[in-house]
């Protein structure tokens, strides 16, 4: 009955037999007939059907919450009863400033509380990323908030935000944030990452024209330009940067000030792995942790 359970979710949260197919890794037929024990079991219909999607009914919403409780309690069944008890692998995600930021106190942290769990780490960009979490290739990913809505089969949960300021040379020429970039040489964070994309919007939105001389998709690579006096750059505060001696100048962007957010993705299907439950459990610590971190770095800068 758990199987029926599991696929009865993954149908009442993605709206078709098809996709819940697909998440769960059966046929669309099997997922019909698991789906038809299940009302027999119970005794009742749970779905308005379609000929192109499925809805639950009154009984149907009535029985959701239930199931989604009685899967949680089968999950904590299933944890092992000690910390050594998990093993095997755990594909990991994770952008360039997350490997250098928030991911290796977490895997520190990971590695003591289990130290028979092999985690992998796979590099990338957010995009590719989420495709790999999409496929099944990844457990989970460390991303930026991606600019569009994900498939339903995946959940997303944020984990940290990091502002964007102003970084421009030593003893550049101090007047409004306006005024330095509209004065100065413009290096540009990568326009197709999702960060990239924010910076467009902010650039967009104050009605900002810039000089830009070059677009980079390297964080560290842009401070190192700014350092050398090419030009100035609104980037996110993180990256390896931050640890290192960089003489560049970081400025707030007060009232125009916004934001990245970055999210945990995997699918729904193993979000209650006793691994990934875990990842995730640690993860928030080091989050804490990496949020204040953060904090008292940008105070010394700025």
């Amino acid at each position: 009955m758990i199987r029926e359970l599991r696929t009865f979710v993954a149908v009442a949260r993605l709206g078709s037999f098809s996709a819940a197919a697909r998440q769960v890794s059966l046929t669309q037929a099997a997922v019909s007939a698991q789906m038809k024990s299940l009302e027999d079991a119970l005794g009742m219909q749970l779905f308005d059907r379609t000929a192109k999607s499925v809805t639950l009914n009154a009984n149907g919403l009535r029985t959701l919450p239930m199931a989604e409780e009685m899967l949680a309690l089968y999950a904590r069944m299933c944890l092992p009863e000690t910390l050594e008890g998990y093993r095997g692998s755990l594909n990991i995600g994770a952008i360039g400033t997350v490997q250098t930021g928030v991911l290796p106190e977490t895997l520190k942290r990971l590695k003591e509380a289990a130290p028979l769990l092999e985690a992998r780490l796979i590099p990338g960009v957010s995009l590719d990323l989420v495709g790999q979490v999409e496929a099944g290739d990844l457990d989970l990913a460390l991303i930026i908030e991606p600019p569009f809505p994900l498939a339903k089969e995946i959940h997303m949960e944020r984990v940290l935000e990091e502002p964007f300021v102003l970084i421009h040379p030593p003893g550049t020429d101090c007047g409004s944030i306006a005024e330095m970039l509209e004065r100065h040489p413009f290096i540009r964070y990568d326009s197709k990452s999702f960060g990239g994309r924010l910076v467009g919007k902010f650039l967009k939105d104050h009605k900002l024209q810039v000089d830009q001389v070059m677009e980079l998709d390297d964080l560290d690579a842009i401070v190192r330009m700014v350092e050398t006096g090419l030009g100035v750059a609104i980037i996110p505060f993180a990256g390896v940067w931050l640890r290192s001696a960089s003489t560049v100048q970081v400025r707030a962007l007060g009232e125009m000030a916004f934001k990245r957010e970055i999210v945990l993705v995997c699918r729904y299907g193993n979000k209650a792995l006793p691994q990934v439950d875990l990842f995730r459990r640690v993860l928030q610590q080091s989050a804490l942790g990496y949020m204040e971190e953060l904090s008292t770095r940008f105070a010394q800068r700025n």
